[in-house]
C-alpha cells in the first residue's frame, strides 16, 4: 500500500508547480494530479483499485463545476476518502468558504497562493506523519516522508510485538 497526495487545481501551471514542489517525496509517496473534482473521484478509483491509500488532499478552493471546499466536504462521506487529511491552497476562498472548509469538511491546514515551498513540504510532511499516527499504520515503507521523531514511538510499539 503506498500513501497518495492527491492535488487538486484546475489551472496547469499551478497544478505543476505544485506537484514539482514535492517532488521531494517522489520516491516514497505517489503524488497524483487532478484538474476538477471528476477527475478527483477518477484518482480515487484508481487508488482504491490499486490498493493504495488517500492520506492528504490539496485542493484549490476556485474550480470549474464543484468547488475545493464541496469536494473536500464530499470526501466525508465516502469510505475510500473519509480518512484522508485536508489542506485548502487558494488564494481565493473568502473567509465564509474558509469558514464552511473548517466547520464541514474538517479542514487541517490552509496555505495561501503563493506558498513557500519549504513550508509546503512541511505541511504535507507534518500531515502526512498525522495520517500514519493517527491511523497507526506501519511507518517503514512511508519512512523518507515522514517526521521521523514523531513516529519513532510507532516504531518502537512494533518493535515489542
Amino acid at each position: 500500500m503506498q500513501l497518495t497526495v492527491l492535488v487538486l487545481e484546475d489551472e496547469p501551471p499551478v497544478r505543476e508547480a505544485l506537484t514539482r514542489d514535492l517532488g521531494g517525496f517522489r520516491d516514497t509517496i505517489r503524488i497524483e494530479a487532478a484538474e476538477d473534482v471528476d477527475d478527483a473521484w477518477a484518482i480515487v478509483a484508481e487508488l482504491d483499485a490499486d490498493g493504495d491509500r488517500l492520506a492528504l488532499v490539496l485542493a484549490d478552493h476556485r474550480l470549474p463545476g464543484t468547488s475545493g471546499v464541496d469536494f473536500l466536504t464530499q470526501l466525508l462521506d465516502d469510505p475510500r476518502t473519509v480518512h484522508a487529511r485536508k489542506v485548502l491552497v487558494t488564494g481565493q476562498a473568502d473567509q465564509q468558504d474558509t469558514i464552511r472548509a473548517v466547520n464541514e469538511a474538517g479542514l487541517d491546514r490552509y496555505i495561501g497562493k503563493p506558498w513557500d515551498p519549504d513550508e509546503l513540504t512541511d505541511v504535507v510532511r507534518d500531515q502526512l506523519t498525522e495520517h500514519v499516527l493517527e491511523h497507526r499504520l506501519d511507518p517503514l515503507p512511508h519512512l523518507r516522508a515522514l517526521d521521523a521523531a514523531r513516529v519513532m514511538p510507532l516504531l518502537r510499539d512494533r518493535g515489542d510485538r
